[in-house]
């Protein structure tokens, strides 16, 4: 950090159709942000919002030179409007944070102190989750393990996007232009010194979650595939476990043959169905993967902006 140059902090948050939430979400994270002490801007990503939260964040703008927005030209998804809300963000630490108040803006003052102590990155770990249902609560929680298993690098348990990242550590993250992006999973892949504030999960303030079972569903594939090999893998240890079962059920067959005369062509006819829905379960494993390449192959941009309110 340059002691000549007085610092700046960018926060980044991603926005969609999120009219109900967005005036009280400002207050409270612009209050944060001035408690830093630090000169700061709040840059908003409109992800194609179809309410009044484009409308909003214009009126918010208009006398606010350090309130920047970039509104997309259609849905892109939360992940590359974090993504864009970085690649514009000029502060010397950067603060990803959603815009529903589930993760308090109270705590980017405690992450600020521990990035000028020297951490690289600050992010938040959740000890409770308030305000969800039983079965997001424990999909989560199975999901966070599954990802910790089968990744090749460590990625904290219970965590979401929420955190600081210095400006380090944000340029090495923008050279990585991948289209599916796991956030999380890129920030643990880095490495750097990464340290967590606890912290319980709130309701959402107001509105509704925009996070769909099938998004969630899609961030969680990219999370596995983007940052484990092991379903590639997979194939083989279940071939070799089907082998020695086959095996053993050869032997169990015959001997029930022998006792009870049972039909040897039903066992014959229920393995063949079984390996037949392996070998399209794992050929569909296979093509997730594909898909990713071909994704990256058409080398299209990760998002388009339409509109740009006080930035450059």
């Amino acid at each position: 950090m340059d002691a000549q140059k007085p610092l700046l902090l960018s926060l980044v948050i991603p926005v969609f159709n999120e009219q109900e939430v967005l005036e009280d979400s400002f207050a409270r994270m612009d209050a944060a942000m001035k408690s830093t002490g630090f000169d700061y801007e709040i840059i908003y990503v409109n992800d194609g919002s179809r309410d009044g939260t484009l409308a909003q964040l214009r009126g918010l703008a208009a006398n606010r030179p350090y309130v920047k927005v970039l509104s997309f030209s259609r849905n892109f998804g939360h992940q590359l409007a974090v993504t864009c809300g970085m690649d514009a963000a000029k502060g010397d630490a950067l603060i990803i944070i959603d815009v529903d108040l589930q993760d308090p803006p109270e705590l980017i003052l405690q992450m600020v102190k521990r990035w000028q102590d020297g951490a690289d990155i600050v992010y938040g770990k959740r000890l409770k989750r308030k305000g969800e249902t039983l079965f997001k609560k424990l999909t989560a929680r199975m999901y966070y393990r599954l990802l910790s298993w089968m990744s090749a690098y460590p990625i904290p348990l219970d965590t979401g996007d929420f955190r600081l990242i210095g400006r380090n550590v944000a340029d090495q993250f923008l050279q990585m232009r991948e289209h599916n992006r796991f956030l999380r999973g890129m920030s643990a892949w880095m490495g750097y010194n990464a340290v967590p504030i606890e912290y319980e999960r709130q309701e959402r303030f107001a509105g509704k979650t925009k996070y769909t079972l099938k998004k969630m569903l899609r961030l969680a594939s990219d999370g596995i595939t983007g940052f484990s090999d092991k379903p590639l893998t997979l194939p083989m240890q279940f071939g070799i476990g089907l082998i020695a079962l086959c095996g053993l059920g050869l032997v169990a067959l015959i001997v029930l043959a022998c006792i009870c005369g049972v039909a040897p062509w039903l066992w014959a006819a229920d393995g063949i169905l079984l390996v037949q829905g392996l070998t399209l379960f794992f050929m569909g494993l296979q093509g997730m993967y594909l898909g990713r390449m071909y994704d990256e192959l058409k080398g299209r941009p990760l998002y388009i902006v339409s509109e740009k309110l006080n930035l450059d």
